[in-house]
């Protein structure tokens, strides 16, 4: 079905005095946010009047609006601002002409015409001059005809703004605004060598826009760390929908340190298109020395054995640069060059110089099984108990396993088979050498005390 309106002068009422813009600048959030700065050209009359300000995005936060003019051009103060986003569509048309006269014109050419009286379900109650009441199947259609847009609907989201100013001509004006709807996350891609004892890392910033705008060769920056925001009430805007295209990008961003985060810059303009991803490197591949770790965390049932890729991210280990949260991915190639996925972890905001622990999946051929072998209760305060580590290498090779086990309340080991560590006030670690296709039992005991 074609529709059509009649909306030259509605259009000419409407048209924006902004010019658009000649310059922007964005920055991305990890928190759903983007902050946007535009230098726009813009018209004012002198005294008080009114300028429609288009192409905002449909996420904007319209609270969050900050207004200059450049280069002393003289003062404008905006006294009002109105923010429209009642956008048109064919059901609110349809809609708002309830009870007005419409036009329509079926497939085979005939007319129709009446007062609209109800829309709905693919058809239209229409009441001719006659006084005849009709009911026309909306699929037979071919066009209908709007005498004029509705009041109140508007073909883009816009700010209106009532304005004063000290003198009438084109001024340069600064306009900075929040919107959701944007958003990004490190993208890391790790490959093993041959031994798995060197890692290359590559990363990549993976950048959302759904802000409902398109920021057209914009300065780029991407903000890593955990602001305060203080709780915004529901947004009253819909939600828009999944990016559907996706853009790469080979160029390394400058990175600094800024207030309690890091900053990430694109020494280039970008385009971030709405309803897109865009991957832009975030630093050159980089190559490490790691360890693989096997970990088996003790609890009565558990037997998977944990496979931890460990790394510092240290200059003097191949990184040492400020890495920002995300997911990496591991891979390693196989004999005939083809990479092959490992597993894949979420990795926090890691400062220079911290350690890195990568899950990457749990041991095929390792095995591990706890037993509680006694329970006695010394007084009505004090338990102890008797635990079996039962560690069983399937594996060609011998490996050494970290056992962790969570301990609960006031405890104190009176006897163990192998030497441990305490990694924190509940947990002990023991070092557990297991020889090829071989198993190594642990033994420890434990006694509990209630205060």
């Amino acid at each position: 079905m074609m529709t059509r309106f009649m909306l030259i002068a509605l259009s000419l009422l409407l048209a924006p005095i902004a010019a658009s813009g000649d310059d922007i600048a964005v920055t991305v959030y990890n928190s759903n946010l983007g902050v946007i700065s535009e230098t726009r050209q813009l018209e004012f009359n002198s005294g008080t009047g009114k300028l429609a300000f288009t192409d905002v995005p449909s996420m904007i936060d319209a609270t969050s609006v900050q207004f200059e003019v450049l280069d002393g051009q003289g003062d404008v103060m905006i006294l009002e601002q109105n923010y429209a986003f009642d956008l048109v569509s064919p059901e609110k048309i349809y809609d708002r002409y309830i009870d007005k006269t419409i036009d329509l014109v079926d497939k085979e050419g005939n007319p129709y015409s009446g007062t609209l009286m109800a829309y709905s379900g693919g058809a239209a109650t229409l009441k001719d001059a006659s006084g005849r009441i009709k009911i026309v199947l909306m699929a037979n259609i071919a066009e209908v005809n709007f005498p004029a847009l509705p009041e109140g609907l508007i073909t883009r989201p816009t700010l209106f703004w009532l304005y004063d100013a000290e003198s009438a001509g084109s001024k340069s004006c600064r306009v900075g605004y929040q919107t959701a709807g944007m958003n990004w996350s490190a993208e890391y891609v790790g490959v093993l060598n041959d031994d798995e004892s060197r890692l290359d890392l590559s990363g990549w910033a993976s950048i959302t826009n759904n802000s409902g705008k398109t920021y057209q060769d914009a300065k780029l920056k991407l903000i890593a760390g955990e602001i305060s925001r203080a709780i915004q009430p529901p947004s009253i805007r819909g939600g828009r929908g999944m990016a559907d295209m996706m853009t790469l990008e080979k160029a390394s961003f400058e990175e600094k340190s800024f207030f309690e985060y890091h900053m990430y810059t694109l020494p280039r303009n970008a385009t971030l298109a709405d309803r897109e991803i865009k991957q832009i490197s975030l630093f050159d591949p980089a190559r490490t020395t790691v360890d693989k770790v096997y970990r088996y965390r003790s609890a009565q049932g558990a037997k998977d054995v944990e496979v931890t890729i460990k790394f510092k991210n240290s200059k003097s280990a191949g990184l040492g640069m400020p890495l920002p949260a995300g997911r990496i991915r591991m891979f390693k190639a196989d004999t005939d060059g083809s990479l092959v996925l490992l597993g894949e972890d979420f990795v926090d905001h890691t400062p220079k110089d911290e350690k890195l622990n990568v899950k990457v999946g749990n041991a095929f051929d390792i095995v591990g099984e706890e037993r509680t072998l006694s329970r006695s209760r010394v007084s009505s305060l004090v338990e102890d108990q008797v635990f079996e580590v039962e560690l069983r290498n399937h594996k060609p090779e011998a490996v050494t396993i970290e056992v962790e086990k969570m301990l609960y309340g006031f405890w104190e080991v009176t006897q163990s088979s192998l030497e441990f560590r305490k990694k924190d006030a509940q947990t002990i670690v023991f070092d557990v050498p297991v020889p090829a296709d071989g198993s190594v039992t642990l033994s420890f005991a434990v006694r509990f005390t209630s205060r």
